[in-house]
């Protein structure tokens, strides 16, 4: 990285979950320059509000339409990192095209190819959903076999950068849960809405046989910012693929189990069922935990137990 050039990160998806609790997190270290990409009309207000040093920049992701504008007015960006996806599996499985369109970022990725140079590192939001589900712990070199559309759709999405960037850091994620953001999101977040039908009292149905690793979301960021600072002071290659998920195996039963001990709410509520009692319109994998050896070896970072997550994410809600 040459000189005192003021370092250019720029979030794409900057308005959806994990996007707003980093961009919170790269405007509080206020060390470099940091845009964002929203896909709607209009950027969230209370975003712009909460952190008024961030540009944000209108972008349709499937078209590239947007991105001249960002080459123009903020600069080639150092750290790409492409948070934005369709992510939800039973839509993903309605609309392929669509999936495919949004989560293979090729004209993010050709945009980030046309400066002619290596200076940008990508930064790309992956899923534990990549795996089949068919044993425990899945390491990184395993194969990956989706058992639904999402997941098809972001084995192309690696495929293609690893194929065509030079730099980048594909990141495995598991469910991401944690406190509400600035701008509150559209979509169901998982610890308050079990914290919420849990409080009501009444019989609600987890199921016992699927099995995640959700990670906290602030060890999320940290990850994120650990390559981000990386590249930034030294800009030595990188080209990485790593599991992201919290250290314990649960399952939704589990979670909600976690969720009543917490807040001290009775356990009779909560019934234990099996996955195959509903139908989702989309296949699920069953057991899609990760070990994540490499992340805590190459980065050193440990992610919190699911208990403390859970209390953290509860904490934090009632104090806002």
């Amino acid at each position: 990285m040459e000189g005192d050039e003021r370092k250019r990160v720029l979030v794409v998806g900057g308005s959806g979950y994990l996007g707003q609790h980093l961009l919170a997190a790269l405007a509080s270290g206020g060390d470099v320059d940091v845009a964002f990409s929203h896909h709607r009309d209009a950027a969230p207000r209370q975003l712009l509000d909460a952190l008024p040093g961030i540009r944000a920049f209108r972008v349709d992701l499937r078209s590239g339409d947007g991105l001249e504008a960002v080459s123009a007015s903020f600069g080639q960006p150092h750290v790409i990192v492409n948070c934005a996806a369709i992510s939800v599996p039973r839509a993903c499985e309605t609309d392929p095209a669509a999936a495919m369109a949004t989560n293979v970022p090729s004209s993010l990725v050709n945009w980030s190819l046309s400066f002619g140079n290596d200076k940008s590192l990508l930064i790309h939001l992956s899923t534990d959903q990549v795996y089949e589900g068919v044993k425990s712990f899945y390491k990184e070199e395993d194969e990956t076999l989706p058992v639904n559309m999402y997941g098809k759709s972001k084995v192309a999405a690696e495929k293609f950068i690893t194929e065509k960037c030079s730099n980048y850091a594909i990141l495995r994620s598991s469910i991401i849960y944690g406190p509400q953001t600035i701008s509150p999101v559209d979509k169901s977040l998982p610890i308050q809405w079990m914290d919420d039908v849990l409080s009501q009292g009444q019989e609600v149905n987890f199921f016992n046989d699927e099995y995640r690793c959700p990670v906290y979301v602030k060890d999320m960021v940290d990850v994120i910012l650990s390559f981000t600072k990386s590249w930034l002071s030294d800009g030595k290659k990188v080209q990485v693929l790593m599991n992201i998920g919290g250290p314990d195996r649960v399952s939704r039963l589990q979670m909600a189990a976690s969720v009543a001990n917490v807040r001290g709410y009775s356990h009779s509520t909560i019934k234990s069922v099996p996955a195959s009692s509903v139908n989702r319109g989309v296949a699920s994998p069953p057991d899609i935990s990760m070990d994540i050896t490499k992340l805590t070896q190459m980065l050193g970072i440990q992610p919190i137990t699911f208990h403390d997550g859970v209390r953290a994410t509860l904490d934090a809600e009632a104090s806002t």
